[in-house]
């Protein structure tokens, strides 16, 4: 059976630049805990973009948490407000 062809992600090059400022940071604030967790859910099971998928397991690592801690603590991020600024409202990125 042969192997699926990499696949190039539509938002791989925004992502990247998310990835890589997650990345940099020693001090994630709620945004970046859900912005890890968003491309961790985008990018799970996708066949291509495995250097963003290896960034996403290095700052989760970076961060000391698990995918299980991370989820965790993001419901109660969007438990208590709005993580994302007014000026992404009606930009749904999930995709």
């Amino acid at each position: 059976m042969a192997e699926a062809k990499d696949q190039r992600h539509p938002q791989y090059t925004k992502d990247r630049q998310i990835v890589n400022d997650l990345l940099a940071q020693s001090a994630p604030s709620n945004r970046d805990h859900a912005d890890l967790a968003r491309l961790i859910v985008r990018y799970k099971g996708f066949v291509g973009a495995r250097d963003i998928q290896a960034d996403l397991f290095k700052v989760l690592n970076n961060w000391q948490l698990t995918e299980e801690d991370l989820f965790t603590k993001t419901r109660a991020i969007h438990a208590i407000g709005k993580v994302y600024m007014a000026q992404d409202e009606g930009q749904d990125d999930w995709a």
